[in-house]
C-alpha cells in the first residue's frame, strides 16, 4: 500500500466534459471523472460545466472559482491511471 499522506497535485489537463487528468507529486497521473464527486453546497454550483471549467492549481491541489477543492489523497484514490 502507498503512503499518500503527503501527496500534492503538481499538474492538470482538463480533458473533456467533468474528466481531468491530474499528475501527483510521487510522478503518477490519474484520471478523474469529477462529476460523481460533486454533491453537497460547494460543489453543487460546479456541476454547471462553465463554472467546472474554472479552476486552478495551488501549491498541493486544484481548486474552482468558488473556494471548492478536494484533498489529494482522495483524488488520488479516486483516480485510475492514465
Amino acid at each position: 500500500m502507498e503512503d499518500i499522506d503527503l501527496i500534492r497535485v503538481t499538474g492538470v489537463e482538463y480533458i473533456k466534459d467533468y474528466t481531468m487528468n491530474l499528475e501527483f507529486s510521487n510522478g503518477k497521473i490519474k484520471q478523474i471523472n469529477f462529476l460523481p464527486l460533486l454533491k453537497g453546497k460547494m460543489f453543487e454550483p460546479l456541476r454547471d460545466l462553465r463554472n467546472f471549467v474554472q479552476f486552478g492549481l495551488t501549491h498541493w491541489t486544484i481548486e474552482w472559482f468558488n473556494g471548492a477543492d478536494f484533498a489529494p489523497d482522495f483524488l488520488y484514490k479516486q483516480g485510475v491511471d492514465a
